[in-house]
């Protein structure tokens, strides 16, 4: 049988390069295939045969956006903190004075005390831990879960997709709050388990659309039909030449939505069905300093304004990543 057009010796590896720019561009986030650039590239960087990427000239144009260099620091400095919060706070988030209760700002305690007499400074950056933790394990969860199934569904097509689409329809009908309310008001347990459970639940649909379509628009690339052609297997073509090409739109959405699980987070806890006490969270401290925002309103702002600048971080690095990774704005 004469060989596809295009194709070489070498196997699937040389065929698919050959088809063309546009998917050599393609490849070469799962082949290490790039196009040899003149000595001087189209942005002006680069030497002669420099090899690149989606992934290295996203990573450029990252470090020349503002909004990744401020998003990143502030991320950064909440990581540090939340692993190692005894570096900028010495006190015990759960060491209480009732005779102090509800005070303003004095020396060692910028913050002043809550109605508890619980320092506020020590409890905000304690609080980082726990919505880093779960912001972070939420977004992967959703990310793997909705990856994974939405993949598949994408790629195979068929029954399986069929059944998919409509179960996603069905949890995007469920409201996430009042879902939590229900979901979380019979769950006893004072860990972060139950409330990133819930997050991964209600989560993975939006992942799963957003893969599904990724993987459904890579499979139909000259270059994975030339290496259905050669006889590349099912699992060959998913790991190596569809997953990768795909999952720069998952990325994108799991970053924005990592912000959006702290939110919510802060949320669930903030009414009272989310973390519970002894848990540091903001959104435990927000709901117990709302009565007396009149009288002692720092009780309420400085976790708010964590709270705040936190999220608005994660969104800001998640719109920074989207304008990286989407080749129609270059």
């Amino acid at each position: 049988m004469p060989e596809p057009q295009g194709a070489r010796p070498g196997g699937d590896h040389e065929a698919i390069a050959s088809t063309g720019a546009g998917g050599a561009m393609d490849l070469a986030t799962s082949e290490g295939i790039t196009l040899e650039q003149g000595p001087e590239g189209p942005d002006g960087g680069g030497p002669a045969g420099r090899p690149r990427s989606l992934w290295s000239d996203a990573w450029r144009d990252l470090r020349r956006n503002p909004v990744f260099l401020v998003s990143g620091l502030i991320i950064v400095f909440l990581v540090i903190i939340s692993i190692w919060p005894s570096l900028i706070a010495s006190g015990n988030p759960l060491s209480c004075d009732l005779a102090k209760a509800q005070e303003g700002s004095r020396p060692g305690h910028p913050f002043g005390f809550n109605g508890q007499g619980c320092d506020v400074y020590t409890r905000t950056v304690y609080g980082a831990r726990t919505s880093v933790v779960v912001g972070v394990l939420a977004s992967l969860g959703v990310a793997v879960v909705g990856s994974v199934l939405g993949g598949l569904a994408g790629f195979f097509g068929g029954f399986w997709d069929a059944i998919l689409s409509r179960l996603t329809d069905i949890f995007f009908g469920i409201p996430v709050v009042l879902g939590g309310l229900v979901l979380l008001s019979v769950v006893t347990s004072a860990t972060v388990w139950p409330v990133i459970g819930f997050m991964v639940l209600l989560g993975w649909p939006q992942i799963s659309r957003i893969a599904r379509g990724s993987v459904i628009t890579i499979k139909q690339n000259d270059f994975v039909q030339a290496a259905r052609a050669l006889g590349a297997s099912n699992p060959r073509m998913m790991l190596r030449h569809v997953l990768p090409n795909a999952i720069a739109p998952v990325i994108v959405v799991a970053t924005i939505a990592l912000g959006t699980f702290i939110a919510l987070e802060a949320t669930l806890s903030y009414l009272g069905v989310g973390l519970k006490p002894p848990t540091v969270s903001w959104g435990i401290d927000i709901s117990d300093a709302s009565p007396y925002i009149r009288n002692a309103p720092h009780m309420l702002l400085w976790p708010a304004g964590a709270l705040a600048v936190t999220v608005l971080a994660f969104i800001m690095l998640g719109d920074a990543v989207r304008d990286a990774l989407d080749p129609k704005l270059r």
